[in-house]
């Protein structure tokens, strides 16, 4: 019993931590999951390959949260993932990472199910995981969906939803250091927490750029992050740039003729640098042959 399933990744238009509603963007970074599913007469056991093997509890957990729904056998369980995006920088690995796990457990169980379910099961997992202070409903959405998304976290509800402009590129500076959501103190972002509803209210009209470079402002200046990366972006002619997720990594999003001059004025920022494109397709089961 085998599963493969590829999602994509996320960056943030509005940050929920601070009151629970949130937006985001799908991107054209991938993470691919395998599940392998061997019957066990004990209590079953889970082996990790690929990038999972260096944190490993996010993915036992949303395994365990498919097998716990929707089947009673008890297994011997291979979990691989195979990423392109980088971990502790608020581009939204864990939730990519837990919508590719969901889904390929649950095509190894032949479990065709509703794709909020899927999404669900991922969100309830990170949570138990502890790798999400909100669950992260609208990361994960974005992530699965694709487009934007914009959503009460709380609720687990879409409020609003459309596709992304597919001829947008979408460049990402990453710093070295790396920063957790659980390990994340949401006491510095409370008293930014009206700038931040602003900011969502903005996305729930449309105005999604106006809304990410409105949260990229109140977030980086809240966390002490640094907003040269952001204001270059906007300088070179960029439609929104802003942190994603509480950061470090700041997401611009541009016309494709401008990918080289913004590439430029990041160039004396310490760090590197990712370009990829706007996404709008699903997260999909893949065949055992499929690449």
């Amino acid at each position: 019993m085998k599963g493969r399933a590829v999602a994509h990744g996320a960056v943030s238009i509005v940050n929920a931590i601070s009151t629970g509603k949130g937006a985001a963007l799908g991107v054209g970074l991938e993470t691919e999951a395998e599940v392998k599913l061997e019957p066990s007469r004990g209590h079953g056991g889970f082996h990790f390959t690929g990038d999972t093997a260096e944190d490993p509890v996010l993915a036992e957990t949303v395994v365990k949260e498919v097998l716990s729904r929707y089947t009673e056998g008890k297994f011997d369980v291979t979990v691989s993932t195979k990423s392109q995006i980088p971990v502790g920088k608020g581009l939204k690995s864990s939730s990519t990472a837990s919508n590719a796990i969901s889904l390929a457990t649950l095509s190894a169980l032949g479990q065709m199910v509703e794709d909020l379910i899927v999404v669900n099961l991922g969100v309830d997992a990170s949570l138990k995981a502890g790798v999400t202070i909100t669950g992260a409903f609208d990361d994960a959405c974005a992530s699965f969906f694709g487009g934007f998304v914009v959503t009460d976290n709380m609720a687990h509800k879409i409020v609003r939803q459309e596709p992304a402009p597919e001829d947008l590129a979408v460049l990402i500076q990453i710093p070295e250091e790396k920063i957790y959501t659980k390990d994340f103190d949401k006491s510095k972002i409370m008293p930014f927490r009206q700038k931040v509803s602003e900011a969502f209210d903005l996305a729930l009209r449309g105005e999604y750029w106006k809304a990410m470079i409105m949260n990229g402002q109140v977030h980086s200046s809240a966390l002490g992050l640094t907003l040269k990366p952001a204001h270059e972006a906007l300088k070179a002619g960029a439609i929104a740039a802003g942190l994603s997720g509480t950061g470090p990594a700041v997401a611009a999003v541009c016309d494709r003729n401008l990918i080289e001059e913004i590439k430029a004025r990041w160039r004396d920022i310490p760090g590197g640098v990712l370009v990829t494109s706007v996404n709008n397709s699903k997260a999909k089961e893949m065949s055992p042959n499929e690449g």
